[in-house]
């Protein structure tokens, strides 16, 4: 396991190990913070990021007042162990100013991608009144159910010729799919590798 200890702190001058997040889903660089070691350990036991505010001079968990917490999914240590990323899933805008991510970047992904991320937000947060929710609770059997049936209602508009209700329908099952995708812990990245092995 990871320790704070295992990095090289001196180049920094105040000790603190500068922290790069990046959405997991999205792969978009949301924000940078510092970490102490206190921060650090927090972070790994609780599984939400939590930096050390270097004007407040405390720690401080992002999303503790806004609830737009950083769930914590990979980390790694930069090539000369003084940096580390958190690849996080996001929940809601990570910046102050309501925006996703505190640097003004072009999207690295289009909404599909987005969507994968208030999905798996839906997942962890499990928020009172979301159908996402409601899907969840009713398990896989009613999620694959759903999956089929927007499958076939989109099958369905395709042979008929009818563009705009196909496109409709595509969308639906899109949506069912990315839902049964995270209720099986499957990530995109695996449906990557998987399609790039059958390509070589």
């Amino acid at each position: 396991m990871m320790k704070f200890s295992d990095f090289t702190l001196e180049k920094t001058g105040d000790g603190l190990l500068p922290v790069i997040i990046q959405d997991i889903r999205t792969r978009k660089v949301l924000m940078l913070g510092y970490m102490n070691e206190e921060a650090f350990d927090k972070t790994l036991a609780e599984g939400k990021v939590t930096f050390w505010s270097r004007s407040k001079k405390a720690l401080w968990t992002k999303g503790e007042t806004s609830g737009n917490f950083l769930f914590v999914k990979e980390m790694y240590a930069d090539c000369d162990n003084d940096t580390l990323l958190i690849k996080a899933l996001p929940v809601g805008p990570t910046c102050h100013r309501g925006t996703t991510a505190c640097f003004d970047t072009p999207e690295e992904e289009g909404f599909i991608g987005k969507l994968e991320s208030v999905i798996q937000g839906r997942h962890e947060q499990m928020p009172e009144g979301s159908y996402t929710t409601k899907l969840f609770i009713k398990g896989v059997k009613t999620i694959a159910k759903k999956v089929g049936e927007e499958t076939t209602e989109m099958i369905i508009e395709a042979v008929d010729g009818k563009r705009d209700r196909f496109i409709y329908e595509a969308s639906d099952m899109i949506y069912h799919f990315l839902v049964l995708l995270e209720q099986m812990g499957v990530s995109k990245e695996e449906l990557e590798r998987e399609l790039m092995l059958r390509h070589r």
